[in-house]
């Protein structure tokens, strides 16, 4: 059976919700895109106060699924937590509860009969990308890492206990990030810094969103190299 289909010359690949168990009877919701004869697998960590449905992660993730990537599109929070962190924030810079969550979610990938077989790789925004650099850092099990806008300072001391490849995308006029960026840059064993022209915090800017797509496309694929069979 096909898994994708064509619409306005664009794939767009079948999504799944599947529910995630992620230890302490946590479950949580994750939409899932596997395409045919996929390669690696990647999995969204999302920013303070988004979702799963953020749209800038799903379009990123569309154009990994154009790569051959499998994707996960994680939600870090539970729906209750969600409704009390719309009011007061109290969960969204729990970094440590975050990167639990997202830590608890690979092996969850790891347990599955397709996904458990493809090389992992790790998605971050803002926040998200903290959580998913102290994640990898617990897990040689992540094979790359990307962050885009990453409040990488977050991952404190971690930083320097990730060992895969991390690339470090910026906008151009993000300042406050691109400065924290830069100093996490010599704190990571193996990582690059990609500045993005013309782009601020959230790539709004007209083609920023689609130049992170493409540099994360061609990281994961670099990095997430499946065993010849």
């Amino acid at each position: 059976m096909a898994t994708s289909r064509r619409i306005l010359g664009l794939v767009a690949h079948r999504v799944t919700t599947r529910a995630v168990s992620v230890g302490n009877d946590v479950t949580l919701e994750a939409d899932l895109s596997l395409p045919d004869r996929a390669t690696g697998v990647v999995m969204f960590a999302h920013g303070s106060g988004s979702s799963r449905h953020s749209p800038r992660n799903r379009q990123v993730a569309r154009a990994l699924q154009d790569r051959g990537l499998a994707t996960v599109l994680l939600d870090l929070l539970t729906e209750d937590e969600e409704r009390v962190d719309s009011r007061d924030g109290s969960y969204r810079f729990d970094i440590p509860l975050l990167a639990h969550r997202l830590s608890g979610a690979a092996r969850w990938v790891s347990r599955q009969p397709v996904l458990g077989t493809l090389p992992l790789g790790l998605f971050g925004a803002s926040t998200g990308a903290a959580a998913a650099l102290i994640a990898a850092a617990g897990s040689p099990a992540v094979r790359a890492v990307v962050s885009r806008g990453g409040r990488v300072d977050l991952a404190g001391e971690a930083l320097g206990a990730v060992r895969c490849p991390v690339l470090l995308l910026v906008g151009a006029h993000d300042e406050v990030v691109l400065r924290l960026n830069e100093r996490a840059l010599a704190a990571l064993p193996r990582a690059d810094l990609v500045v993005v022209p013309g782009a601020t915090h959230l790539f709004e800017e007209p083609g920023t969103l689609e130049q992170v797509a493409d540099h994360a496309a061609t990281w994961f694929v670099s990095h997430l190299v499946a065993p010849a069979e």
